[in-house]
């Protein structure tokens, strides 16, 4: 039986979303690409956040004759720099921020643990700490729009398997002693993505503010670029093996769309939105969800997540 993909309806893809301000990081390339292409097609105005700005404004050709609008601007998630003075630059040019998706993702192949200029595991500080900073950052203006929405790209590897679940390690959180594995640090970063969109939805419950997590599904997008040699080059010889399993970057940017736009998403703040996914290592969970139950109880535990937003802050420098 093939695969069922979980799409958008025609009355959430055909809503008029003009005057609305988005922003959504890793907007030039794969996922982050097409959610940006379809809210501009629907009248949306998207502030695309690139680490590299020149591929962005390549890309932002192929929406011309849409009927929203757009700007690229530079955002790198691996610099707490960058992402003040992005946020700086979006405060002194909008008035309003009605949508966020915290897209950008990277997973950094390799034997040993590297690390970004402010000192974090690049894993973590690329796929949660940088967008945690940017969310914080961003939160009155989202909480002064009407009906704001959140969304924070996970992955289905926080689940992990049911004999090995993923877990946040507070005391080693960048492997400083630990033995670095690439996917391990992938997967507790994308956990730390769920539990952040928990704390968050409960900590804004009574600001109008909705906040979820997703993922997207197995993308055949340019993921992994920024791994090693021997990685891309697997990743580029199995594409065309995978390609009955795998999703398009549209069929993968579905489930953001929907929680970004549709009425149903509203009742669910805080969730889990899955696509379908052969790799999940859960039977119950490969058919998807919107919202469905995470299998891993870690990424249910709302004192760890409190704990994570408390140890983020201070990681970024918003405590003291």
């Amino acid at each position: 039986m093939a695969r069922r993909v979980l799409r958008c309806d025609q009355k959430t893809l055909q809503k008029d979303v003009s005057g609305k301000v988005y922003i959504v990081t890793g907007a030039n390339s794969g996922v982050g690409l097409e959610t940006t292409r379809q809210l501009v097609k629907q009248g949306g105005h998207v502030v695309m956040a690139c680490r590299r700005v020149e591929a962005g404004e390549e890309q932002a050709k192929t929406f011309d004759g849409l009927k929203g609008s757009w700007e690229v601007m530079k955002l790198d998630l691996a610099e707490l720099q960058s992402v003040r003075d992005f946020v700086k630059t979006f405060c002194d040019t909008y008035e309003r921020l009605d949508g966020l998706v915290c897209n950008a993702g990277a997973v950094f192949t390799g034997n040993e643990a590297a690390y970004t200029i402010d000192g974090f595991e690049k894993t973590i500080g690329v796929n949660y700490l940088g967008h945690f900073l940017l969310t914080e950052l961003l939160l009155d203006f989202l909480k002064n729009s009407a009906s704001p929405r959140m969304v924070i790209v996970s992955s289905v590897v926080h689940a992990g398997r049911p004999t090995k679940r993923p877990k946040i390690h507070f005391d080693d959180l960048h492997y400083r002693k630990r033995a670095y594995r690439a996917f391990g640090a992938y997967a507790e970063a994308k956990l730390a993505d769920v539990l952040y969109a928990k704390e968050l939805a409960e900590r804004l419950k009574d600001t109008g503010v909705s906040v979820f997590s997703v993922h997207p599904g197995w993308a055949r997008s340019n993921f992994g670029r920024d791994s090693n040699l021997l990685m891309r080059v697997m990743l580029t010889i199995m594409r065309p093996l995978t390609r009955g399993l795998s999703d398009s970057c549209e069929d993968s940017a579905q489930t953001s769309l929907h929680c970004m736009l549709s009425d149903a998403a509203l009742d669910h703040s805080g969730a889990y939105f899955s696509q379908s996914s052969v790799l999940y290592r859960d039977k119950q969970c490969k058919a998807g969800g919107w919202p469905m139950d995470s299998p891993n109880p870690n990424a249910t535990d709302m004192e760890t997540a409190v704990e994570l937003v408390e140890v983020s802050r201070q990681l970024v420098g918003l405590d003291g």
